[in-house]
């Protein structure tokens, strides 16, 4: 009795264990893949396709079927629009190769090989987006402000655009001085950061997500001197009323110019006037005087001939 009870605690263990091998072979088995958009990736299968095995590709959580070796002839579903000539299978492996990957192509892919028994691994593909390069700015606000507590210091903004499972972080060295991190929606970050102006710590932005990141240094010396120089330029206030007093003052300048050539104007119409006067009664005074001279020369004349003809 007791050896029949082993025997069929043995059977049902044997059992199990094929039962395990049928169908749960590499069923908790799951790989992480993460790629960037625009790359290629290859889900490897890590066998090698015999004749009477079939290898199955399936994709989402539908598990629809993507593509598929049957008796050594290889299909791939074109009515799969997201995967339209972008997919290739290896006739020898079975591994499947997505070129040209995309964020929709995210999700979870599924491997069953069925042989005389069927095995199944899964693939967890990741895609990010590539990464922008950081950029930082002066904080216009604070840089434009005149209290006098903000003057020796230096206002930062770190910012990126459109930007989904990201990390943005400050950097002094090699610490983080602060960060801020986003999943899933694609929206803009910006991150803020204070520095005296003569600062020698080395500062750098950084944007990074599991597979890559994007790194901006600070120039402390540009950035700050731009934002100094604009503490010390004068106010818009400032500047309209220099403005408006240099105009005056040319209106000024114009206005004694004017009236200056006016009078020396004046003047030499007047000295002129005056010359023309004396000339002409100089002219009229040797007229009268010649005419008398004239005159007595011919009586004298005429009188000295008549006393000749007598």
């Amino acid at each position: 009795m007791l050896r029949n009870t082993v025997g069929r605690l043995a059977c049902f263990y044997l059992f199990l264990q094929g039962l395990k091998g049928v169908y749960g072979a590499g069923t908790e088995e799951v790989k992480s893949v993460s790629v960037t958009e625009g790359d290629s990736v290859t889900l490897n299968t890590d066998v090698q396709v015999q004749k009477d095995e079939q290898i199955l590709w399936m994709f989402g959580p539908q598990e629809t079927r993507i593509a598929e070796i049957h008796r050594q002839i290889i299909h791939i579903d074109g009515t799969d629009m997201i995967f339209e000539k972008i997919l290739q299978i290896d006739n020898q492996t079975g591994s499947l190769t997505i070129r040209n990957i995309r964020t929709e192509h995210t999700g979870l892919y599924k491997l069953i090989v069925i042989s005389r028994g069927t095995s199944y691994k899964r693939f967890n593909v990741t895609v990010y987006a590539p990464l922008s390069i950081p950029v930082i700015t002066i904080d216009s606000s604070i840089c434009s402000s005149s209290s006098r507590s903000s003057e020796s210091r230096c206002s930062l903004v770190c910012s990126v655009l459109n930007v989904s499972d990201v990390t943005l972080s400050w950097y002094a060295g090699i610490s983080v001085l602060s960060s801020i991190s986003v999943s899933d929606l694609s929206i803009s970050l910006s991150l803020p950061l204070e520095v005296e102006y003569q600062d020698n710590n080395t500062y750098s932005c950084v944007i990074n997500n599991p597979i890559s990141n994007q790194t901006t240094h600070l120039d402390i010396s540009r950035l700050c001197h731009t934002c100094a120089f604009n503490k010390e330029s004068p106010s818009g206030r400032e500047v309209l009323a220099a403005c408006i007093s240099a105009a005056l003052l040319l209106a000024l300048a114009g206005l004694m110019y004017f009236l200056y050539r006016k009078h020396k104007r004046t003047a030499q119409k007047v000295e002129t006037a005056q010359s023309e006067e004396d000339e002409v009664q100089y002219a009229e005074t040797g007229f009268f005087q010649q005419n008398g001279q004239k005159k007595k020369a011919n009586e004298t004349e005429e009188t000295i001939y008549s006393s000749i003809i007598t």
